[in-house]
């Protein structure tokens, strides 16, 4: 079998395919990855065949670079000649060179099912779901029309799954009674991260040494509009019983810090040792640090703005291994998560899960039967 990944780019997408990737190249078949950077070199000495992304592979341009990366994925395809595809969700133009090109494709979703599915689980957001599919359509549709392709159905959410749609999450996150559609399966967290750059943990570690205090990792994602968490940040670390170690992530650099503000701001392609570090994680709710938090048994504080980060925050709520953050409380909520045994033994639980799941063999098994 010979395997294309051409996932987004950005670490949150490319990181999980980085790791099915791997799995699928020890289970003796010819893979190759649209990659860069740390993942691209972990890649070429695993011995897959490694080919440089373009700009239509950034998440922040998902809507308005489907074209590009349809053209993109054509041109792979013709030097590659590959029997499956493997992309992200938000990749249209993915999906539609898959249809024209007649290959089955796979997809690596998020944390949790974003669209609509049968059974409303008592939840407050279907219109949110609705609106969520049909932006998504929207631009499905329009790549067809530039194509010059059939229409796909007002709201064909098949469209967007492939032949086969994987979950990172747990069941446990989806509401109760929601039945998703036949496509989609749970194949787990496929965790991959480049091994940490020792020089730069251990500055890192030093600087949470001298301060002396528990530390708190806090994963920022993008705002949407919404308030950003500096200045509960600067609230809550200043002169409180906590310390953060902040990953900007994809978010502007921090504004002025206070010099009585114990924040370490990092911007760094691994998390692993940080979350080890930590007593507890605080996030806007995006996948890859809700996963790492579970993987790594730590109990997590959740204040979402946009995006998947409101159901992925309710979800985890809902399963009981998240509080919500109150941003008018300052530090005075963070001891009152760390100490809360129920929700950290909940994580404990869902962590063994996950683990026990063998999520890049399963999500590699699927890559195989889509192929077949």
């Amino acid at each position: 079998m010979r395997a294309l990944f051409c996932p987004l780019s950005d670490p949150g997408y490319l990181y999980p395919a980085t790791a099915v990737a791997l799995e699928t190249h020890r289970r003796g078949h010819s893979v190759a990855i649209v990659s860069s950077g740390p993942a691209a070199r972990a890649a070429e000495e695993a011995g897959l065949t490694v080919l440089p992304p373009d700009g239509s592979y950034a998440v922040s341009g998902w809507f308005r670079s489907a074209y590009g990366q349809y053209e993109h994925v054509r041109r792979t395809v013709r030097r590659t000649r590959p029997d499956v595809l493997v992309a992200s969700v938000l990749s249209p133009g993915a999906l539609v060179a898959a249809e024209v090109l007649e290959l089955p494709v796979v997809v690596l979703g998020l944390a949790c099912h974003l669209w609509p599915h049968r059974g409303d689980g008592g939840e407050a957001d279907p219109q949110d779901r609705a609106w969520r599919l049909d932006s998504t359509l929207d631009v499905h549709r329009a790549l067809r029309a530039e194509l010059g392709l059939r229409q796909v159905g007002a709201a064909r959410q098949d469209a967007l799954l492939g032949t086969s749609f994987l979950l990172r999450g747990h069941p446990s996150l989806e509401p109760p009674g929601a039945e998703l559609p036949a496509r989609v399966r749970h194949v787990g967290p496929c965790w991959w991260e480049p091994p940490a750059d020792e020089e730069e943990l251990h500055s890192v570690r030093s600087r949470l040494d001298r301060v002396g205090k528990p530390v708190v990792y806090v994963h920022l994602g993008r705002v949407f509009g919404g308030e950003s968490l500096w200045p509960w940040i600067q609230r809550a670390f200043t002169g409180g019983e906590f310390q953060a170690v902040v990953e900007l992530g994809r978010s502007a650099a921090p504004p002025g810090l206070p010099d009585a503000a114990d924040v370490t701001a990092v911007r760094l392609p691994w998390m692993s040792p940080l979350l080890e570090r930590s007593a507890l994680v605080v996030s806007s709710g995006t996948s890859a640090p809700v996963l790492g938090s579970l993987l790594h048994r730590r109990p997590l504080l959740l204040s979402p703005n946009g995006g998947e980060q409101a159901v992925l925050a309710a979800a985890c709520r809902r399963a009981g291994v998240a509080g919500v953050l109150d941003r008018t409380r300052g530090g005075g909520q963070l001891r009152t998560a760390a100490d809360d045994d129920v929700t950290t033994g909940r994580a404990h639980r869902m962590s063994d899960e996950l683990i026990q799941a063998k999520s890049e063999s399963r999500a590699a098994q699927a890559v195989e039967e889509a192929c077949r």
